[in-house]
């Protein structure tokens, strides 16, 4: 058996760097968290080949004296824990392993002055030697550069990505760090290009938008609740995009514990569920949320990195949001998409004048001589049809039938935002005038939203009510802990309407199932939720397959694509719409309703 031996410093040094530093991005995070902790109220971040070449950010924090420099050089020196209660951590980096691990693997130069200081001091480490210090002049703060990252280590060095995808998981960081701290300036720059600049003092939304994409402010709500969380208070900020602003991709969806920016799955599932029936399978929410919870609930010592956290109460939290987010999404869920497609808009342009018409019209006027230029000629005419006074006898009917008359718009136009119902096109969407301008209404669409929403109020006041005793009882095997996990939350299933006991050590029984899953097989539904409660220690799973099985009746149940409606119908389905939750979008996440403005008619028609 080899003998045991310590590892050299500076191949321990190495080791630690693996966790740290995985590549630039994980660098260039470690300093952004310093100069956020060090008070600054201005950063500047600087990267030169996606991070492979250089990576410098710029402070105006409260610097470091040289002896503070040098003790910060060292593994497992911070100024950032006061005490050893390190459950109570308040700063973003406590470790003290992020910059003598940045120095292991790469040419690493600290400038810094403290404010009390005339002066400042400078230090160079190249993967982990000592080459150069001394006085050096800058304002105060504290100015960090990285060089040549694992350019003596290239077992490291070949593993990194093109510098286009670790600029890219760069960019991330930055961006998620300056949404998480609105108060603080950020401008980052990659090689000649700006990126961003956002100013300080910025409001947390207005932040949000400015970073992730300006129409976001336009198509999302904002978030501000609170719940009691232990010996304190747990509150949810922030803003959520509707559902028919979506993404093909999950990358925008940024989330924060005490400002501290993670990738938690318990989190990322919450979302989830959250928009589920209100997103297609393939789409994403875009949205940023800020979770504030006392310090003692939350463990953020839990992964190298710290982009990972534990809750004390997983099921709380979890509930927490979906709850939140519902409720927040309740509130300007009427909005549809903000605009008709832009692309779809541009074919709404006016063809040149010529004497010809365009290959679509000619079907049109099939028969007629167009030899004559201007001078045109009906060849054939219907008989019945007088061409010298079609144009004048307004009394004259289309083949299709007369349109009735118009009724004028009420004078309180102004409280029906979806206007007044003035026909039907295709027998799928009906063409609504409101005061500010033209609605078209998919029909299906906005039908199956209310139906949705009539089953979920009518099983919101008693959702025990709702049960459906079985005939025969049935018996679940299990395994033992399974069996466990579901007797502990028998009490949270009843008041869903799903009655179950223990039966032996290894089976549940089933005495009756939800309303809304009348039918259902209990054997998968117990296996499903013993799973997810294992997983997050709570289960929302049941409300959700509730929601799926509500979406599918509402489909069926809905007016569909095709059929004919009378006015009165119309308005009664607007009217509807307008007085009901999420009506703006359908249960897939697709607009209900487009509206185009009555300027945008008129720039249509040349009139702007």
């Amino acid at each position: 058996m080899p003998h045991i031996r310590r590892l050299p410093e500076t191949l321990v040094n190495r080791i630690a760097a693996g966790e740290v530093v995985e590549r630039p991005a994980s660098a260039l995070k470690e300093l952004i968290e310093n100069a956020l902790d060090s008070g600054a109220r201005r950063i500047t971040v600087s990267i030169v080949e996606g991070g492979l070449g250089a990576i410098e950010v710029t402070d105006d924090g409260c610097g470091m004296s040289a002896d503070e420099m040098a003790l910060a050089l060292e593994r497992h020196a911070t100024s950032k824990l006061p005490n050893e209660a390190i459950e109570q951590v308040a700063t973003l980096g406590f470790r003290g392993e992020a910059l003598p691990s940045i120095g292991s693997v790469a040419k690493l130069t600290i400038e810094s002055r403290p404010r009390s200081s005339e002066q400042g001091w400078r230090r160079v480490v190249d993967h982990g030697a000592l080459v150069d210090e001394g006085p050096v002049a800058l304002p105060p703060g504290t100015r960090v550069r990285v060089e040549n990252l694992f350019a003596k280590i290239p077992a490291r060095r070949k593993f990194l990505r093109t510098p286009r995808s670790e600029y890219a998981a760069c960019n991330d960081v930055v961006r998620r760090l300056a949404m998480a701290r609105p108060d603080v300036a950020f401008t980052f720059e990659h090689g000649e290009r700006r990126i961003f600049a956002v100013q300080e003092g910025q409001d947390a939304s207005a932040r949000v938008a400015q970073i992730v994409a300006r129409e976001l402010a336009d198509n999302a709500v904002e978030i501000d609740l609170e719940r009691p969380s232990g010996e304190g208070v747990m509150r949810l900020t922030g803003v959520a995009g509707l559902p028919t602003y979506n993404r093909g991709v999950a990358d925008h969806q940024y989330l924060f514990v005490n400002g501290r920016p993670v990738k938690d799955r318990l989190l990322t599932g919450a979302v989830r569920g959250a928009y589920a029936e209100m997103l297609a399978r393939d789409r994403h929410a875009v949205l940023a949320l800020f979770l504030d919870i006392p310090f003692a609930d939350v463990d953020v010592n839990v992964h190298p990195a710290k982009t990972e956290v534990r809750f004390r109460d997983a099921a709380a939290v979890r509930g927490f949001i979906v709850s939140g987010l519902r409720q927040a999404l309740s509130t300007g869920d009427r909005r549809s998409a903000q605009a008709p497609d832009s692309g779809a808009m541009a074919r709404w342009q006016a063809e040149p004048l010529r004497d010809e018409p365009s290959p679509a019209l000619r079907s049109i006027f099939a028969g007629r001589d167009w030899s004559g230029g201007s001078q045109a000629r009906v060849a054939e005419a219907p008989a019945g049809w007088d061409a010298g006074t079609v144009a004048l006898d307004h009394d004259a009917a289309l083949p299709q039938g007369r349109a009735a008359e118009a009724d004028a718009l009420p004078g309180n136009a102004e409280n029906y935002p979806l206007g007044i119902a003035r026909g039907q096109v295709a027998n799928t969407y009906i063409v609504a005038e409101a005061a500010d301008g033209l609605v078209l209404v998919d029909q299906h669409a906005a039908h199956e939203r209310i139906v949705l929403e009539r089953l979920r109020e009518a099983g919101a006041g008693d959702k025990v009510a709702a049960s459906q005793a079985l005939l025969m009882p049935e018996v679940v095997e299990l395994d033992e802990p399974s069996c466990d996990r579901l007797e502990e939350q028998v009490e949270h299933f009843a008041a869903l309407g799903l009655m179950i006991e223990r039966f032996g050590p290894d089976a549940m029984l089933v005495r009756a199932m939800p309303g809304a899953l009348k039918g259902g097989d209990p054997h998968p539904l117990l296996r499903d939720l013993a799973d997810d409660i294992a997983q997050h220690g709570a289960s929302l799973l049941l409300t959700e397959k509730i929601e799926h099985v509500l979406a599918t009746m509402a489909c069926h149940g809905s007016v569909r694509a095709g059929r004919v409606l009378n006015v009165a119908e119309m308005n009664a389905l607007l009217r509807e719409m307008e007085s009901t939750p999420r009506s703006g979008q359908c249960n897939h996440g697709r607009p209900t309703w487009v509206k185009l403005s009555m300027d945008d008619v008129e720039k249509l028609f040349g009139r702007h």
